[in-house]
């Protein structure tokens, strides 16, 4: 490319791109984020505590199972 076509990819980036200025947030965020830090853990839905003894059992039963299922984890 020569200086003239560099000068015109210049100007038509300028043109598309538009201008970083400081821009503020439409509203105050912070109110925002404190509320969703302060939302309590809760306990898992049931079915999850059921799967985990059905997996735990599984391994108690079949030992041998054991690495297979460690791999697909």
């Amino acid at each position: 490319m020569n200086e003239r076509e560099d000068e015109l990819m210049r100007a038509l980036l300028r043109q598309s791109l538009p201008q970083v200025g400081e821009v503020e947030p439409a509203r105050n965020l912070w109110p925002a984020m404190q509320l969703r830090m302060e939302v309590r853990w809760t306990s898992p839905p049931w079915f999850d505590w059921a799967l985990a003894v059905g997996v735990a059992a599984f391994g108690f039963v079949f030992p041998a199972a054991i690495p297979v299922l460690l791999y697909y984890l």
